[in-house]
């Protein structure tokens, strides 16, 4: 028999940590990566070299696979459109990715199902800017509709003048030399929240604990799951979410849906509101690796082949991850001896990438029943591996 091939566009490291359930399952993966050293091409022995725009590229790489599947929403509709057309199944298929790469369809899309999300509307100068501040209390953010991540493409405006950049972004938006941009209010959250769902081409789905996401600088620095002293009905509330998107939308695979945790004006439980979406697996899912029966990895490879879908259940009351943000060693694996030997129990996981400031180059999951001990471990953790000081001064 020939195994199943699912190909991936992208060669980070989220394609790479599809690598470890493939071979598990005895799946063929083969990625489309940027650069023959990068993340996935470092995992993966099939990873052809090529761009997510390039159509004979991306052809090339489905030529004689089961499906089609990415890592990153960054692949031109004309691309996935041919993919299509050679018969070759795209999952999630381009309908839907669409609401994850363009922000307005996305929130034109949740408002039209009823999810609730902040007030919002598009922007295409600022006068419209100003006009939308005015109804929301002064103070807004203001978004890239396409191209954002890790908070590139997003900016505050405050009650008081619009920042220079914000009003170039206008400005652009308004002649067609940039990108179209949205506003959105901004919301007095208590925290930010965030469920994975996937679902498989039949519409059965299943829903993880809804966890803790920890922001700094934009970008994911911790995750708890499941999330702390989080009340049952906004916990129902969260996963209903998740759910009527991935109905709504037709998603096939991991979908990541970021919220805000917003008071309730009668004093009920807490309320969310949706921030953003992600069509693949996400930051908030690492701790599904060890934190999870099924991890995020192998339930989208078994979602968009169709599979039966795996157990979600945690196998331990407490699963923190903590990300690895840049790092003073040039070589994280250099400090691998002190991060075991100081936590046997922590899991480490490191993308192979070059050591830049603030780059995403590994986390770490530590379980177990007591929360401040494993947010502890896991924080001392990813210390170590980022080149820091220890309690004593030096530095392991």
């Amino acid at each position: 028999m020939t195994p199943p091939t699912v190909a991936v566009v992208g060669g980070g490291q989220l394609a790479r940590m599809m690598a470890g359930p493939a071979t598990a399952l005895g799946l063929h993966l083969r990625v489309l990566a940027e650069a023959p050293d990068g993340s996935a091409a470092q995992a993966v022995a099939d990873a052809p070299v090529g761009a997510a725009g390039d159509v004979d590229a991306v052809l090339s790489l489905v030529d004689g696979a089961d499906v089609l599947t990415f890592e990153h929403e960054h692949i031109p509709a004309e691309v996935l459109d041919a993919v299509v057309a050679r018969g070759v199944p795209v999952h999630p298929g381009p309908d839907a990715l669409l609401h994850a790469q363009d922000k307005t369809v996305m929130r034109r899309r949740l408002t039209d199902l009823g999810v609730p999300c902040p007030r919002w509307a598009p922007v295409g100068d600022l006068e419209e800017l100003d006009r939308f501040r005015l109804t929301v209390g002064g103070r807004a953010v203001v978004k890239t509709a396409r191209g954002g991540y890790d908070g590139k493409g997003v900016r505050v405006v405050g009650d008081g003048p619009v920042p220079g950049d914000v009003v170039a972004w206008c400005a652009a938006a308004a002649d067609g030399t940039g990108p179209a941009l949205l506003a959105e209010e901004l919301v007095p959250f208590t925290r930010e929240l965030a469920v994975l769902v996937a679902r498989a081409p039949s519409g059965r789905s299943v829903v993880w604990p809804v966890v803790e996401s920890v922001q700094r600088d934009g970008v994911c620095a911790e995750v708890v799951a499941p999330a702390p002293g989080l009340d049952p009905a906004t916990a129902a509330q969260a996963e209903h979410v998740a759910r009527r998107i991935a109905d709504g939308l037709g998603v096939t695979g991991v979908l990541a849906v970021e919220l805000f945790e917003v008071p309730d004006a009668d004093g009920g439980a807490p309320r969310v509101l949706v921030n953003e979406l992600a069509m693949r697996p996400h930051n908030s899912g690492h701790w599904t690796i060890d934190g999870s029966v099924t991890s995020q990895f192998e339930q989208h490879l078994r979602a968009v082949l169709d599979l039966p879908l795996g157990d979600v259940a945690p196998v331990a009351r407490w699963t923190v991850m903590a990300n690895v943000l840049g790092s003073t060693l040039a070589d994280l694996t250099g400090a691998l001896r002190a991060v075991l030997d100081a936590d046997p129990g922590a899991k480490v996981h490191l993308y192979g990438k070059e050591v830049r400031p603030g780059r995403k180059l590994g986390h770490v999951n530590v379980s177990g029943e007591d929360l401040e001990d494993v947010r502890g471990r896991a924080r001392a953790a990813a210390a170590l591996l980022r080149g820091e000081p220890t309690h004593d001064g030096g530095a392991r």
